[in-house]
């Protein structure tokens, strides 16, 4: 759901696009990134913090290519795999420390979809935001809260549209990580924290 919002409803996707997903092995990148490779994007890009997670991105997934913000700049990669261009849409869960790289890597016209600021709300100093007017880029920032009906019910068919033929074909995948018993929420949260998932964690509750 979220990943249909932000690429369709904020991001205007629409087939030939290319687009970044940040946080590539998180549930709502692995999600974009199917939607954005079952309705064929130009390219699709993604940043994650270990070659492993890259792997399942580009390998299982089917990403264009992805950069590890650890060992990359991934801004000049994405201009470097784009010939200078940018990307068409950058869906960023990243915030303050990213800002800069995604205005560096949207493509004119591009927009930029703030999701999260895991890294800070607070902009670094030296932030040149002259990508704005030069590129004409779009910031939006949006959450799925307080939502009114009419916007759900879009939202809904959006996502009946997109996704749920794939699904019912077997070609989109909801990745799980690994399930707890209630009791070892703990071990979950310390395995989140540990930063090394792919797709969910999920503890259940006995009736």
């Amino acid at each position: 759901m979220t990943a249909t919002q932000a690429m369709y409803l904020i991001g205007g996707f629409t087939p030939g696009k290319t687009i970044l997903w940040h946080a590539g092995a998180s549930s709502v990148s692995i999600a974009g990134i199917q939607l954005s490779k079952g309705d064929k994007a130009g390219a699709v890009f993604v940043t994650a913090g270990s070659q492993d997670k890259i792997d399942f991105c580009v390998n299982e997934l089917g990403a264009t290519a992805g950069f590890n913000y650890h060992t990359q700049d991934w801004a000049k990669e994405v201009l470097a795999a784009t010939n200078g261009k940018g990307v068409d849409i950058i869906v960023d869960f990243v915030g303050a420390n990213y800002f800069q790289g995604n205005l560096d890597a949207a493509a004119r016209d591009g927009r930029i979809v703030h999701l999260g600021a895991m890294s800070g709300t607070k902009l670094p100093a030296g932030v040149d935001i002259g990508g704005f007017v030069r590129k004409r880029l779009r910031f939006e920032g949006s959450s799925l809260r307080s939502r009114d009906e009419e916007y759900q019910g879009k939202l809904r068919n959006t996502l009946v549209e997109h996704a749920l033929p794939a699904i019912r074909k077997g070609k989109m995948k909801v990745y799980v990580e690994k399930v707890f018993p209630w009791e070892q929420i703990v071990e979950a949260h310390e395995l989140m924290e540990s930063n090394k998932t792919k797709g969910k964690i999920i503890c259940t509750i006995d009736a």
